[in-house]
């Protein structure tokens, strides 16, 4: 039984359409649960929690968990339950801010790259090839330090600076094409501004595409991030990240087990769940993907089932 389409021209019949699919998921809903949980908890820790991040308790150092420190403590007394409400306050908001930043910027690059063509595209792909070839990883590590002491939202602007280029080759694909649709043509032929098609006629028709986009990239952001501030390139001291408390409790992971893999589970908890909600989102806003993947997967049990297999369960269906 096929859903009933919505009305054309109505955003919030499709609106409904792709709610009432996202909520048929699951998984999906439930990573988005646990993405709010983590969200609430990392940012209002301060109004429960009996001791602050950055608070010593000087007779209670590398104690295990208890009543007083729910996750133990450091090796210098510090909280970890703070710490790590702390740090996954600050991977969180890194990796959002990041993921933003990069879908935004590839949105505008590509379509403008796209609808414009000639000069613009050339110079605008000529930078995406360029970016494309650097190493991401090194060059921000190489510029981590000249930004150290100074406010973090520079590495966030470090790391969406190599996140957007793969999507704006696809938003340029997908421009080229709209650009000749009857209704791009007459915005045009009506004198509407360059400026003013791109963002009232382009990008709102890729809205499914950078929403997907978006939701992929927290992800990437939340691991470049966590990957950088273990090696010394990220979030700085006194600050905490997921990161840096993972590195500071890898080398006591055998003797006191909680100071790495706390923040190791909360860390693979929030990508497993910004996965599986980007999941989700993209089976809503496009059917036929999840279709696709469930054929695929009946073609590869299908494949890897013996003959004796096939036998049976024929035996089995016939009466």
């Amino acid at each position: 039984m096929t859903e009933p389409s919505p009305a054309p021209g109505t955003a919030s019949g499709r609106g409904k359409l792709v709610l009432r699919r996202f909520l048929r998921n699951r998984l999906a809903v439930t990573a988005v649960a646990v993405i709010v949980l983590f969200y609430v908890a990392a940012f209002t820790y301060t109004w429960y929690a009996p001791w602050a991040y950055d608070q010593l308790d000087p007779a209670a150092n590398l104690m295990p968990p208890d009543g007083t420190h729910w996750f133990g403590t450091n090796q210098i007394g510090g909280d970890m339950f703070a710490q790590t409400m702390r740090g996954l306050q600050k991977s969180l908001t890194i990796g959002l801010l990041a993921a933003l930043f990069s879908t935004g910027v590839a949105s505008i690059v590509g379509a403008a790259a796209g609808y414009l063509g000639g000069w613009v595209d050339r110079v605008a792909m000529w930078v995406v090839d360029l970016l494309l070839i650097l190493p991401p990883f090194l060059i921000i590590s190489i510029l981590s330090p000249a930004f150290r002491g100074k406010t973090w939202f520079i590495l966030v602007g470090l790391i969406a600076l190599f996140q957007w280029m793969i999507t704006a080759r696809m938003v340029r694909g997908m421009t080229l094409t709209l650009r000749e649709r009857e209704f791009v043509k007459a915005a045009r032929f009506m004198g509407q501004p360059a400026g003013r098609i791109i963002a009232k006629h382009i990008v709102p028709n890729m809205a499914s595409l950078l929403i997907i986009d978006a939701t992929i990239n927290v992800g990437v952001a939340i691991i470049t991030e966590t990957s950088l501030s273990f090696f010394g390139f990220g979030v700085q001291a006194p600050d905490v990240s997921l990161g840096t408390l993972i590195a500071n409790g890898s080398d006591a992971v055998r003797t006191f087990p909680w100071l790495f893999y706390i923040p190791a589970a909360f860390l693979v908890l929030t990508v497993l769940a910004v996965n599986f909600a980007g999941d989700g989102l993209r089976d809503a806003l496009d059917p036929s993907s999840a279709r696709s993947r469930r054929r695929e997967r009946k073609r590869i049990a299908a494949a890897t089932q013996s003959p004796l297999d096939s036998e049976i369960a024929a035996a089995g269906a016939t009466p």
